[in-house]
């Protein structure tokens, strides 16, 4: 297992690669945390209402045009510790569907789970066939946002589908990522 450090790069923070095989260093903190202007299902001051400022403007924009498109979409988790993605692993007993800690994109402050009240604000597969995932998954591009753990790409990625998981890595190669098919691994 590798350990991603950041380093000075000419590519954009929000393409930094996350996965069981290029994990985050374990004090790896994103700087300015933001609390984007969406709705969530979180507790106030709570950490998952916080993400990256590219990525909170970009859910701003997206959560607004679902809003005007009479969507209505909830952001469950934005940024997860390494210390809390470490609970919810060892809670999950390290069943393949957690990301060990260090492995979780929501450590980037770049993810964000979406859901939406029909869904009971719950994160299932079901949600991709609700309007609001239907939706998410035609628009997300748009803004800048891919599903980032598509159906059928399990050997890839090395996770389930997640249709309500969103990962920012900007407008042009989100656009390339939704015509193509690929996956950020394959992408990267």
């Amino acid at each position: 297992m590798k350990i991603i450090r950041k380093e000075k790069s000419s590519m954009p923070p929000y393409m930094i690669l996350v996965n069981r095989d290029h994990p985050l260093n374990p004090y790896y903190i994103p700087p300015d945390l933001t609390e984007p202007n969406i709705p969530f299902y979180a507790p106030g001051n709570d950490p998952r209402r916080l993400l990256h400022p590219a990525a909170a403007s970009a859910a701003e924009q997206l959560f607004e045009s679902a809003h005007q498109n009479k969507i209505y979409l909830w952001g469950i988790s934005g940024y997860r510790s390494y210390e809390r993605q470490k609970e919810l692993y060892q809670a999950a007993s390290g069943r393949s569907t957690v990301a060990p800690p260090g492995c979780s994109e929501h450590q980037t402050g770049f993810a964000l789970d979406v859901s939406c009240a029909s869904q009971g604000y719950e994160l299932e597969e079901s949600f991709a066939f609700c309007p609001e995932g239907k939706w998410l998954a035609s628009h997300a591009s748009l803004f800048g946002f891919i599903i980032r753990y598509p159906k059928n790409k399990e050997s890839i990625t090395g996770f389930p589908w997640e249709p309500w998981h969103i990962r920012y890595i900007g407008p042009e190669i989100a656009s390339c990522i939704n015509l193509t098919g690929l996956t950020l691994e394959e992408l990267l």
